[in-house]
């Protein structure tokens, strides 16, 4: 029993000083392409604010559930109320969230001023209350959605009260 504990032995001891050594040369490659604190004061400034600009902006899916995330986030800084439920109820009810989605029937349509997006908001309401940080684009998803929240905020204290076309 004696001998077969042996080459175990070995052959863990190799396999850690392999490791050490490779861990060991790694960290002094790191030390060495690592800038001076001369070479990188003025990198770091602009490196600061280019982190916090993207710690500022989370990465969203570029789908219903990543507009309706990016929206909250947008609404929450604004102090607009809303649910992630109330948002995605009321964006299925209207255009089952199709970002395109467009009202070729209804009164707002049959005076030149057709709902569109996901919440089927029209061009004067979505103007009035567009969001800044937003696209100025009503068929933005992000946009549709935070103005009409926004709308709707004003208008019934917050999209989760809205259960009917509005």
């Amino acid at each position: 029993m004696a001998t077969t504990q042996t080459p175990n032995r070995a052959a863990r001891f190799r396999k850690f000083s392999v490791a050490g050594i490779a861990t060991a040369g790694a960290a002094a490659a790191a030390l060495t392409m690592a800038p001076s604190a001369a070479h990188a004061a003025e990198p770091a400034k602009v490196s600061t604010a280019a982190s916090q600009a993207q710690a500022a902006k989370k990465p969203h899916a570029d789908n219903l559930d990543g507009w309706i995330r990016e929206s909250l986030d947008i609404m929450k800084s604004k102090n607009i109320p809303g649910s992630y439920e109330g948002l995605h109820r009321n964006i299925m009810r209207e255009s089952a969230g199709d970002p395109n989605a467009q009202n070729g029937w209804d009164v707002n349509a049959q005076n030149g001023t057709p709902s569109k997006g996901l919440l089927q908001v029209i061009q004067p309401t979505f103007d009035a209350y567009h969001v800044d940080g937003t696209a100025n684009t009503l068929t933005d998803p992000v946009a549709n959605i935070t103005a009409a929240a926004n709308y709707a905020a004003d208008k019934y204290g917050s999209i989760d009260n809205v259960d009917s076309a509005y």
